[in-house]
């Protein structure tokens, strides 16, 4: 790797790692009308830190078309079509970048096994449209998200990620 890709590649991984500071996804999680199962504690707690972690990982993968912030947060057609939007956005020169995350997370369905949940996520951001890094469009957004999450070695990932029109 050439000296300048090595400092481009520095300066684009502090960037990555800052976005998070600089503009916190908040997420709020009512997991107490999940069926059949109620979610433990602790479950609850690391479905929260992962979940705000993929949306995190969204924004990075969309602002800076970059595929890499999709790793451990996304499988299955979730990462697929994350992947196929921010390849698509490479090929156009846009980028989207999400600001002042709000979402209000409803657990709706907890396997007996434990082996999947499902969310409803209200999401609400302003979502600013760029091309070559220029804003060309904002607006505030509010977004509804069925979303399911499964367990892997040692997070929740998701697994499903559809935008509907209303619960």
């Amino acid at each position: 790797m050439s000296r300048m890709a090595t400092i481009f590649a520095l300066l684009l991984a502090s960037s990555l790692s800052s976005y998070g500071a600089d503009s916190p996804v908040r997420v709020q999680l009512d997991s107490t009308k999940a069926i059949p199962r109620s979610v433990e504690s602790l479950t609850e707690q690391v479905i929260l830190r992962d979940y705000r972690f993929a949306w995190t990982s969204i924004a990075q993968a969309l602002e800076f078309n970059t595929l890499d912030p999709l790793e451990g947060a996304f499988t299955g057609e979730s990462k697929q079509a994350l992947s196929q939007s921010v390849t698509s956005q490479q090929r156009t020169g846009l980028s989207q970048r999400y600001v002042d995350q709000n979402h209000k997370v409803q657990a709706v369905f907890y396997a007996p096994e434990g082996d999947v949940i499902e969310l409803h996520d209200t999401a609400e951001y302003q979502l600013q449209i760029l091309d070559s890094g220029k804003l060309i469009h904002e607006e505030h957004v509010v977004v509804h998200y069925i979303v399911l999450m499964t367990p892997a070695a040692d997070r929740w990932m998701v697994r499903h990620l559809q935008a509907v029109p209303q619960f």
